[in-house]
Formats: structure tokens, sequence, C-alpha cells
């Protein structure tokens, strides 16, 4: 199966993601974490890094949606005009995706949870 030059370029944010795991969890110092903290700074480091990866999800997932249905949509709107707004409705609905990844982030972060 021949790959293509592109999909190597998704194992860069999958190293970085992990790299910045390790980075998290090997070094709590690094967070500005006193002798006495105990794990607060181990704690809000990860809640960021979790908050990071909630909005970047939810953003990506709309990415992805949306690059289909607008691709779709513009066909149907070439062929009948008549249809914009049952276009403009489908193209819409994955916008959710993001706001619901950015208000995980916001609820991880403020440790409302």
């Amino acid at each position: 199966m021949k790959q293509s030059r592109y999909s190597k370029l998704f194992m860069i944010p999958i190293i970085g993601g992990a790299a910045l795991l390790a980075f998290a969890l090997l070094t709590p110092q690094a967070f500005g974490q006193e002798s006495g903290a105990g794990d607060a700074g181990l704690n809000k480091s990860l809640l960021a890094v979790a908050a990071a990866i909630a909005i970047a999800g939810g953003l990506i997932g709309t990415g992805n949606a949306q690059q289909g249905i607008g691709a779709a949509g513009m066909g149907i709107i070439a062929e009948k005009p008549e249809k914009f707004g049952q276009v403009l409705f489908f193209f819409v609905i994955p916008e959710t995706l993001w706001i619901i990844g950015f208000v995980l982030g916001i609820i991880l972060l403020l440790g409302i949870l």
C-alpha cells in the first residue's frame, strides 16, 4: 500500500503530545511546584493538558466534519440554489463539537467538576 507524503506528518502531534505528557509527569518542578505544595502543580498541569486536548479534539472534529459537508453542499447549491438554507443547516451542525470541547476545557481549567 502506498503512503502519501502527508501520512508522516500525522505523527508530529502524537509525538509532541507524548513528549508534553512525559514532561508533565516526570518534571513537576518545571511547573512552579514548591516543595511543600504536594501534587497541586502536577494536577494543574495535567488539567491544562487535558483542557488543551479537549479543545483541540473539538476543533479537529469540527474541521473533519465540515470538510465533507462543505464540499457536498457546494455541489448541491450549484445544482439547486434553493437548497441553500438546508445546506447551511447541515453545515452548522458540526459547530457544536468545538463548542462542547471549549466548554469542557473551561470546566477542566476552572475545576468545576
